[in-house]
């Protein structure tokens, strides 16, 4: 275990961009080599010295006992039968099971414990409408990188295997009566450079057939295009929504037999248009001339007849309203309205364009995995809070039915007593932004409590309530933990995720930093108390955190962050990203880049104690950008907080861990905030024993 870091190698790449000279001294970083691979070994050793304390070993065992619990999943709703996904306690990842009713015993259909590949799991799963078929995405190591596998619900045996599929998802899945459509991807290694995932391609696929004799429909999609389909499934009529990032949609009927199988429905809008199909209409979750989204409707056959549709001449099924229509479900003849009223989730059911029931959640919840079933009488969904776990209920729609049950809830407990309120802070233009905060019931501010900010800001994301349950220790110990709901979400329909992209996305940073200097100016904490926490796009924005602000935090957690802003688009899905960012390729861009890009703005200083999180095998944001950052901020760092990486293997950008790595995971993060931070969780523990 080494107490410094290493030394690192300065070797400059000088490029002229726009006319400004650009130094990087460690582009060397960006690579795989023997001579990277030791440097990260060097680096996690130094991380271990200072994750290494008394904390960590008063957190495993708590941390094990939340993680180590009974988890259910949403329900899918098919052919009468019910589909789950339920982890039991001493399982590393979650079963899939069906069952024909929730009085009988659940069957299992997929169970990842028992895949043989290397750190393997199933990261997605759909079922056929009659519910006799379901797809799922086996992947290895994390890396999104999927084989499809086709599985009998009765019998359990496999129909298919599309191996190599690439970054497949539901989204881009649509049955067939014999097969399927899907979107599949290349892979980040293929062919010269790391660009091919954004190679995207339409195939139909014929169960029983060699998917060597798929057919390809179409290629046509850009590197920024990410195509959902959604099919209906009376007249076999297949759409394809082409989603340019996150602010545009070319809506086309797909037509197999055409030589140019896309046909233009809604193609000349400046708007999102994302489908929904069933009982004989399309229905289009839209912001054409919302700012809050609402729903547009037309009659399947002048969808599948017609061509360059006018949305004007659709019918208004959901009209927009004072909250933000984040998602539909269609229930039979009705439509489940799923809308964020200050980054709130609240349910309700329309029917010709009205809305005739209200569905009741709690004050604070994000509410997801709205699922109905073939009849339209039952309703689905999840309910999330940061006072109680996870619960999945089911609503009667039907008038002669129970209204609602819990058929299953997380069982996990927290020790303390959670208090929640929502408050407001002013950033730097004026603009209000809420971010809720979350502490012991009965805390009192007293000017200096642990303090943990989280953000996101950006991609049209909200941050709603969940359940934290790793974050129980910090709170029962006087902890205050806050979610800031920052401009580049949507809690405020599109123009608030206008206001945090691109030339805008500067007022994501003033907005972070406006509620951590709100929280110590309500007298929760003082900076040195006060801990900056985010990943991935949130990992950019602790980055900037840590590089404009770095006298207002006492720690930064920063994961699998982008930092290196003038270079994310070479890597990776870093190309698609720049409809939210922009491309330094482009000079307006380059320069309002440039102003915030953390990798370029780091100068001699102090800098506050911080943890750069990345994993080898992400192939989203390339693990270099926290390479290079922890390097050149060890340069320049002239106070005695450390400055550490942690690298992760057999992982990637965070999803298919099993309980054990998850495990692992918040110990480091929980381990770093509550000794940087001076939240002494041992204490709390041993009080909280002596009390009973």
């Amino acid at each position: 275990m080494r107490e410094t870091p290493p030394d690192t190698a300065r070797r400059p790449v000088t490029e002229e961009r726009h006319g400004e000279e650009i130094v990087d001294p460690y582009r060397w970083l960006e690579e795989d080599t023997e001579a990277v691979r030791e440097w990260i070994e060097a680096q996690n050793e130094y991380a271990d010295y200072v994750l290494d304390s008394d904390t960590r070993d008063a957190l495993r065992p708590e941390f094990e006992s939340v993680a180590r619990v009974t988890e259910y999943g949403a329900v899918t709703a098919a052919g009468g039968r019910y589909f789950q996904t339920i982890e039991a306690p001493d399982e590393d990842h979650a079963v899939l099971y069906v069952r024909d009713s929730f009085e009988e015993e659940a069957i299992a259909l997929v169970d990842p414990n028992t895949f043989e590949g290397e750190a393997a799991s199933m990261n997605w799963f759909t079922v056929g409408p009659d519910g006799d078929r379901l797809a799922y995405g086996y992947d290895e190591g994390g890396q999104e990188q999927y084989d499809v596998r086709v599985v009998d619900t009765t019998t359990g045996r496999w129909l298919d295997v599309v191996p190599d599929a690439g970054r497949v998802d539901p989204g881009g899945f649509a049955w067939t009566d014999d097969g399927f459509y899907s979107v599949r991807t290349g892979g980040p290694d293929d062919g010269e450079g790391d660009g091919n995932q954004l190679d995207k391609a339409l195939y139909a696929h014929t169960h029983g057939d060699s998917p060597e004799d798929d057919e390809l429909l179409t290629d046509e999609f850009s590197e920024h295009a990410w195509p959902e389909l959604e099919i209906d499934e009376e007249t076999g009529t297949l759409f394809a929504a082409v989603h340019e990032g996150t602010t545009h949609t070319d809506l086309y009927r797909v037509d197999a037999d055409a030589e140019e199988p896309l046909v233009p429905l809604l193609t000349e809008y400046d708007a999102t248009f994302g489908p929904h199909v069933g009982d004989g209409e399309g229905h289009f979750l839209t912001n054409y001339e919302a700012d809050y989204s609402r729903v547009l409707t037309a009659d399947i056959e002048s969808l599948a007849e017609g061509e360059n549709l006018d949305p004007e001449e659709f019918t208004e099924t959901i009209p927009e309203t004072d909250a933000v229509l984040q998602d539909i479900t269609v229930a039979g003849d009705a439509l489940i309205a799923n809308h964020l009223r200050d980054a709130s989730s609240a349910l309700s059911v329309w029917e010709d364009g009205e809305n005739v029931e209200e569905l009741p959640s709690p004050e604070f919840c994000t509410i997801d995995g709205v699922e109905a079933d073939d009849e339209g009488e039952e309703l689905f969904y999840v309910v999330h809070g940061f006072e109680e776990p996870d619960r999945v209920t089911r609503y009667w729609l039907a008038e002669d039915g129970p209204e609602t049950e819990v058929i299953g809830q997380d069982e996990v407990s927290l020790d303390v007593d959670i208090a929640v309120s929502q408050e407001f802070f002013e950033s730097a233009d004026g603009t209000e932004v809420p971010a809720f905060v979350v502490h012991r019931e009965g805390l009192e501010p007293n000017d200096e409590a642990p303090t943990v900010l989280y953000g996101y800001g950006g991609f049209r994301i909200p941050q709603t309530p969940s359940f934290w349950r790793f974050a129980g220790p910090f709170l029962e110990a006087g902890g205050v933990f806050a979610v800031a709901n920052l401009r580049g979400g949507t809690e405020y329909g599109e123009p608030w995720h206008e206001a945090g992209m691109r030339e805008n996305k500067q007022n994501v940073f003033d907005d972070f930093h406006a509620v951590g200097e709100g929280l110590i100016d309500a007298g929760y904490t003082d900076s040195e108390h006060l801990g900056a926490y985010g990943g991935s796009n949130g990992g950019l924005l602790t980055g900037a955190a840590l590089t404009q602000r770095p006298d207002l935090w006492g720690a930064v957690l920063c994961t699998v962050p982008l930092l290196d802003m003038l270079r994310f688009h070479r890597f990776l899905l870093g190309e698609s990203w720049t409809v939210e960012y922009g491309s330094p390729d482009e000079e307006n861009a380059f320069e309002y880049i440039r102003e915030y890009s953390p990798y370029h703005n780091v100068e001699d200083g102090e800098y506050p104690p911080t943890l750069f999180k990345t994993a080898a095998g992400d192939t989203r944001v390339h693990p270099s950008h926290a390479r290079k950052m922890t390097a050149l901020i060890q340069h320049h760092q002239t106070g005695d907080d450390p400055i550490a990486l942690r690298t992760e293997t057999d992982t990637g950008h965070g999803i298919g861990k099993s309980t054990e790595m998850i495990v692992e995971e918040q110990v480091d993060q929980w381990t770093w905030l509550c000794d940087q931070l001076g939240a002494d969780v041992d204490a709390a523990r041993g009080a909280g024993e002596s009390e009973e």
